[in-house]
This record gives C-alpha cells, structure tokens and sequence, in this order.
C-alpha cells in the first residue's frame, strides 16, 4: 500500500468514527456539562498517548512551540468547545451538517496562509454539489425544520477554527516529528487553554454518573477513540494528502451523523434526507477525483 492510499484510509476511518461522536456528545450531555466532556475526553486522550509512546519530545527550534499552541487552542479548546455547547442548542444532524462547511474555508487559509494553489474547478463542483445535499440533509430530522440561530452559529464558528486546525497540522506535520508525539502535544495545550472556561463552570459532584456504564461507555469512545486514535490518524492523513483533500472527507459527516441520529436519537430519515446522502457523497468523489491532481498537487 502506497503512502497516499494510506492516507485516505486514515481519513475515511477518522471520519467513520468522528461522525458518531455528535450522538455520544448528545447523550453525555444529559448527565455532563459541554466543558466536563472536553475535559474528560482529552484527558483521557493524552493518558492513552503517553502510554503509547511515553518518549518525551525535544523540539528543534522553540519557534515551533507556537504552532503547537495555537493548534491546541484551535483543534482542541475552541473547537469542541463550540461544538459541545452548540448541541446543548441545536439538533445533533445540524451541527454535522454546518461543520461540514469546514473544507471550504480549509482551502481559503491553505491558499492565504500556505501559499498552496488554488483548487481546482472540481473541487469547487464538488463543494456544491456537497453543499446542496447537506442543505437537503439538514431538513431530514423533521418535517419542520426550524433554524436555532445561536446554535447553528456556534457550529459555523467550530467550522472555521476546525480549517485553522487543518492548516496548523499541515505545517507541524512538516517539522518531522512523530504524529503520535505531535498529537499529544498538541492536546497538552488544548488542556491548558481549558482552564479559564473551567473556572467559570460550577462543576456537579456526582459521581454516580461514572457508575452509568452508558456513560463509562460514551467517554471511553470519545476519549479513547475519537481523540487519541482519530487524531492521530487525521494528522497523519494531512501530512500525506494535505489539508483541502483531508478536509474534503468531512462532507462524510452529515451522512453518518444522519444515518446514526436515525438508528440511535430515532430522528427521522426522510425522503430529502436519502437524496441529499447520495448528492454529499457524490461531491465528495467530484472532489476528491484524480483528474483535480493534474491542476492540484496538494500543500
């Protein structure tokens, strides 16, 4: 298996599990507050990373430190922050549809920041044709579809600082260290930019929560999971195939997000909803099509 081949496996399986987390953080949020499920998920996280690969890591110019803040302060902090607080607002298929805007703003900075070409008129074909399935999809968990302003702009905002993660990763993925090494540090400071919003939460100190094996269950798959393994694997994914087509794989989201709100939340699955998941993953190929490599290499 060629190292690009590997990456789409990488992303396609981080994305497989990252579009079930949106259905884990809505039953935790029952039981946790938005900022206790942050908190606990990375904990766990960087534990498990150290664990893996207990090596402390040197860095070879101090420089380099502020790329590893800023991304833990945007991949981290800020993104699942606004994430967590805007499900406790709007349904668990809005925000998987709205995050889905991410690979749009992805190529924006890669482009700006990056310096990488421009994308290619598929790329641009395929974000539409995404676009309007996930608009479609955003009518499926019920006939009346409302709008929750504060909801749904949280989400647009976690959209944004997602695409300013994506491109940080890219240009730490290019220091050369270990990924598995690079994640955990890059969790270290998402933890430590948590502290002021824990100091304006009034934690509850029931701990018969953690005798809920549906919630042992839920943390261990977000901690375990979606954090310390799918990080790895998205970081991995965007140092072989870049940010934009890393990103582009979280048209995917919607679709799973959808699929699994309808088996788990028992949210409807309507006849929009089922077009708008063939258009989603229609844009998704639009997008990630071999002939877009000829105009595109990548950053």
């Amino acid at each position: 298996m060629n190292k690009t081949a590997g990456g789409h496996i990488a992303a396609f399986i981080t994305i497989l599990i990252w579009g079930t987390t949106f259905i884990s953080t809505k039953v935790l949020l029952q039981a946790f507050q938005p900022i206790e499920i942050l908190l606990l998920r990375f904990i766990m996280g960087y534990l498990v990373l150290w664990c893996f690969c207990p090596k402390r890591m040197v860095l070879k110019d101090r420089k380099q430190e502020y790329y590893f803040a800023a991304a833990g302060l945007c991949g981290v902090t800020l993104y699942y922050l606004l994430e967590n607080v805007a499900l406790t607002y709007t349904s668990a298929s809005n925000v998987g549809v709205i995050i889905s805007l991410s690979p749009f703003f992805t190529a924006l900075f890669s482009c700006v920041f990056l310096h990488s070409k421009r994308p290619g008129m598929r790329f641009f074909l395929g974000f539409s044709l995404a676009l309007t399935g996930i608009f479609l999809l955003s009518f499926n968990s019920t006939a009346d579809f409302q709008l929750n302003p504060l909801g749904d702009i949280l989400a647009a905002a976690a959209a944004v600082v997602w695409a300013a993660y994506a491109t940080l990763s890219k240009r730490i993925g290019e220091f050369g260290y270990p990924i598995v090494q690079t994640t955990r540090r890059i969790f270290f400071y998402g933890l430590i930019f948590m502290a002021p919003a824990l100091l304006a939460v009034d934690f509850s100190a029931g701990l018969q929560r953690f005798t809920d094996l549906k919630n042992i269950g839920n943390l261990l798959f977000l901690g375990v999971g979606a954090s310390a393994l799918c990080f790895v694997t998205w970081n991995f994914a965007v140092k072989i195939l870049g940010p934009i087509k890393t990103s582009v794989y979280i048209y995917i989201v919607p679709v799973i997000t959808v699929v699994t709100s309808a088996f788990i939340l028992h949210e409807k699955m309507t006849a929009a909803g089922m077009i708008g998941i063939g258009l989603t993953l229609a844009g998704l190929f639009l997008s990630e099509s071999k002939k877009q490599e000829k105009g595109y290499r990548g950053v």
